[in-house]
């Protein structure tokens, strides 16, 4: 095997000089290079140490697993101090004797340094890219001594060391700090060299410390490979996940006592570095996404599906496209790692395809409910999702460009589609024929053959599964479907009350709260990176081949999400490796530490993506595949503008065709990235980011055609770390006029920078309005605050608002739909109303109302004429009797 087969590049070079003789020794660092230990750092095993005394009674139960593990920092920072003359080097016994005694018991010392080179050897494991290089070696008769700046005895060390995969070492020197009195960095390397009898370029030495294995022996000619496992941008990773790196931080969370860490620290960063180098930076940051993020969870997560179909005697899993190809080899691998008779196979299903399957034609408001599942489908994409003819539901006919983008709309669709037994019977024939066209793929892929079919998926509701289900009892097959995902939410319960098995392995059912609340929120990246290079199924053929969707992947995105990919299963490469090599070597899915650490890995990746993360993520796409055409980036081009404005705060309103990922926009900007972060760490409380300690909202009312003003839609106003504010809020109605916006929710003066509309009017694409100019503020009508010139407001009250003619803007009677986003500046004012209001010059206002009016006058007759000015005139009297001006 060569050591790229291995995994481990780095050593390349070392393998070449063995093959070609060309050194006399090969030497070798033993912690963190022959052996790396199943911790996060060395010292969280003495936390786990602790846990072990405590249990056997061997240590006060007041001593918890975080003070014994300072405790035992401490006393070797004290007995390296008390040696004096005799340097710093201590043993493990001297250590102990630093201990207080009284605390363990009058346990003998023997006895609690032998309990801690017991844990010693049970969390170690062999680097087994090192022992190759160590088998290489030998096969040439190289001689090979091991260097180590440690406290444990040569008994300890032989016990340590004492490993099938490393063969026998009676022939092998170990130079040790505490025998020889001195470290790597302080004299040891001249005693290696002069027992050894050998010149410093004879020696090739691999070892994990810049200065001890790497800069000082380089010094004096030895020839060095820096053998490193965390570089500085794995330990921004570690240190995102609340792990702490610094050598008196408290242990790592989520150490399972027998296992620590399963190993998935040293395990992610071999796995980092086995792969080629990248030829962009953005295919290195994509390879590492997969090796340090969704390797680990995806291996766990594959592993699990495995042993729960080992489990319950399980033979196949079903893997619904797109995402099953990845998924169902890394599945396949794990069973084969385990030896376990499991298979996934590849199966086309997806929301759309079972949805139209499992349709109800006679059922209004599931067609409703159908039709809306879409995005801002026209109603003549809607007719064609159905294979309807625009001339076969002539109630329609009139409306065929109409977006779908409201109840109102929905509902008018749905019921021309099932007012007459013609049309119900024509969208039963539809649904039919997809369902029969459906179940003809799963009988031909074998899904069929058992009586349960169980899919694995990454999950979140279920819908698929409970589509699925409900396909099949209308077609009175009797085949059970169960579902196995990486987390689901809450609405998975849907699933449940349906007596159907969904089991999640990260979250189940929305619990972890916390983990199944982050991946549901933002899911959109993990599905894209698991993605296969393809588009969505939208249907089947006659005999049973997929119908897919387009897809708007670039080149670069592509390539991006193979290198992600490509990171995943170098991860699970790794992992599977140790596993063989070890009959024992732990199941993460059977360990509730496991979990949580796999899930803490997730969750903040979603929360807090680094920025060159966002740089790369940023730009991909995600399609619609509904019957709609629509396209949006992961980071959305009309939210860049705001981003100066946000606060975490607002992040978190956001809705999900606002933004699928939130975090990724805090990521991008290093102000917002800071604050949100220092907010999940709890460093900073999210109450002081509101506006005089108190909360206020921005208010939305619309009035429709009828002229009745709704209810208010509500949204918190925050004051983020520039000082400045945001609001976006939503509204659907088939027939809005007006709106008004209460934008401080409060007494203030107000500076508007812009006010941006995206509005839908029914057949038309959507319009895009923007108030950012002081001309376009002029001529707009205040209600209870006062417009102060350029882009200037005073509110004087909660209620204060100003009113957009959000249809006469926009060219048309109503609108249908909009998004109003509000970037704004605040001086809160006291509410009591006593405040002194601002000074307003009486000839600017005066010149002010005849720029409102004129230019009012202008606008109404552009769009509608002498009627549209007389209809103003009947507005602007109706506002005064209603208002008072």
């Amino acid at each position: 095997m060569t050591t790229h087969e291995a995994g481990c590049p780095v050593l390349d070079n070392v393998h070449r000089i063995i093959a070609d003789r060309a050194c006399a020794v090969l030497s070798l660092d033993v912690f963190d290079t022959v052996l790396w230990r199943r911790v996060p750092r060395p010292t969280d095993a003495f936390a786990l140490l602790g846990s072990r005394l405590r249990a056997a009674g061997l240590c006060a139960d007041w001593i918890t697993d975080a003070t014994f593990r300072r405790m035992r920092i401490a006393a070797e920072h004290a007995a390296r101090g008390h040696r004096e003359a005799l340097g710093t080097e201590v043993s493990l016994f001297d250590i102990w004797r630093a201990m207080p005694d009284a605390l363990f018991g009058g346990a003998p010392l023997e006895q609690l340094v032998e309990a801690e080179v017991r844990l010693e050897r049970e969390l170690t494991v062999v680097d087994l890219d090192i022992a190759e290089t160590i088998r290489a070696a030998r096969k040439q008769d190289i001689e090979v001594v091991l260097v180590s700046d440690t406290y444990f005895t040569e008994d300890h060390l032989s016990l340590l060391l004492d490993r099938p995969e490393l063969g026998p070492l009676e022939d092998v020197r170990i130079f040790r700090s505490h025998q020889h009195g001195a470290g790597k960095a302080s004299g040891l390397w001249n005693i290696v060299l002069r027992d050894l009898g050998r010149s410093p370029e004879q020696i090739v030495h691999i070892g994990d410390n810049r200065v001890a294995d790497d800069e000082v022996p380089a010094g004096l000619g030895i020839r060095t490979v820096h053998y490193r496992r965390l570089d500085d941008a794995y330990l921004d990773v570690l240190e995102r996940e609340h792990e702490p790196v610094d050598p008196f931080g408290d242990p790592a969370p989520d150490l399972d006592d027998r296992h620590g860490d399963f190993g998935l620290t040293s395990l992610r960063a071999k796995a980092l570095h086995s792969g080629v180098e990248h030829a962009t930076s953005t295919l290195d940051i994509a390879w590492r996404y997969g090796a340090l993020v969704l390797g680990p969870v995806l291996t766990g997560f594959a592993e699990w599906a495995a042993e729960r179909a080992h489990q319950t005697g399980t033979a196949v899993l079903w893997c619904p496209m797109r995402e099953g190809e990845l998924l169902s080899e890394l599945i396949n691998a794990a069973a084969r790692a385990r030896g376990w008779n499991v298979e996934a196979r590849v199966i086309w299903l997806s929301r759309f395809a079972t949805s139209l399957a499992g349709l109800d034609p006679l059922d209004t408001d599931a067609v409703h409910a159908f039709i809306r599942t879409g995005y801002r489908l026209t109603v003549r994409q809607a007719l064609a999702v159905l294979e309807l003819q625009p001339g076969e539901v002539p109630g329609l006919a009139t409306e065929l460009d109409t977006v779908i983008d409201n109840g109102d709309i929905a509902d008018r669709v749905a019921r021309a589609l099932t007012e007459t037994p013609h049309l119900t019977n024509r969208l039963a024939v539809t649904v039919t024929a997809a369902r029969e066209r459906l179940i003809g793929h799963l009988r031909d892929a074998g899904a069929l053959d058992g009586a349960e079919l169980t899919l694995v998926d990454l999950g979140w509701g279920g819908t698929i599964q409970r589509q699925l289900a409900r396909t099949l009892e209308i077609a009175a097959l009797d085949v059970r479907v169960s579902g196995l995902y990486l987390a689901t939410d809450a609405r998975v319960e849907r699933v449940h009350l349906a007596g159907l098995r969904a089991e999640g392995y990260l979250a189940q059912a929305g619990a972890p709260a916390h983990i199944a609340a982050t991946v549901a929120r933002s899911p959109e990246i993990v599905e894209q990176c698991v993605n296969a290079p393809c588009g969505s199924l939208i249907g089947f053929t006659e005999d049973g081949a997929p119908v897919l969707g387009d897809t708007a992947d670039s080149p670069s995105q592509n390539a991006e999400r193979r290198t992600v990919q490509d990171g995943v299963r170098a991860f699970q490469r790794t992992w599977n490796r140790y596993a063989a090599a070890d009959a024992a070597w732990p199941l993460p899915a059977a360990s509730p530490a496991a979990r949580n650490r796999l899930a803490r890995i997730l969750a903040s990746a979603l929360e807090s993506p680094t920025p060159d993360e966002a740089a790369v993520f940023g730009n991909w796409t995600h399609e619609d595949n509904f019957g709609s055409a629509e396209v949006t980036t992961l980071l959305p081009a009309d939210l860049r503008p705001a981003i100066p404005y946000l606060s975490p705060g607002d992040l978190a309103d956001l809705g999900m065709r606002d933004s699928f990922w939130p975090g990724l926009i805090a990521a991008s900007d290093t102000g917002l990235g800071a604050l949100a972060r220092a907010i999940a760490d709890g460093a900073i409380d999210p109450e002081a980011l509101e506006p005089a300690g108190e909360p206020y909202e921005t208010r939305l009312r619309y009035r429709t055609a009828d002229d009745h003003w709704h209810e208010p839609i509500r949204r918190r106003v925050r004051i983020n770390h520039n000082g400045l504010s945001f609001a976006r809020l939503s509204f659907e109605h088939h027939d809005t006029v007006d709106i008004s916006l209460a934008i401080p929710g409060r007494p203030a003066i107000v500076r508007v920078d812009w006010i941006e509309a995206r509005v839908l009017t029914g057949r038309r694409r959507e319009q895009v309005l923007r108030w950012d100019r002081p001309e376009d503020f002029v001529g707009l009508h205040y209600a209870e605050c006062r417009y102060l010139g350029g882009n200037l407001m005073e509110f004087d009250s909660p209620h204060a608002a100003v009113w957009l003619p959000i249809a006469r803007r926009a060219g048309a009677p109503v609108v249908s739909s909009g998004q109003i986003s509000i970037a704004f500046a605040m001086l809160p004012q006291s509410m009591t109303g006593m405040a002194p209001r601002m000074p307003v010059d009486r000839r600017a206002a005066r010149a002010a109302r005849a720029l409102r009016l004129t230019g009012r006058l202008r606008e109404e007759y552009r769009t509608a004429g002498v009627k549209g000015v007389a209809a103003g005139a009947q507005r602007v009297a109706r506002r005064k009797l209603g208002d008072g001006s």
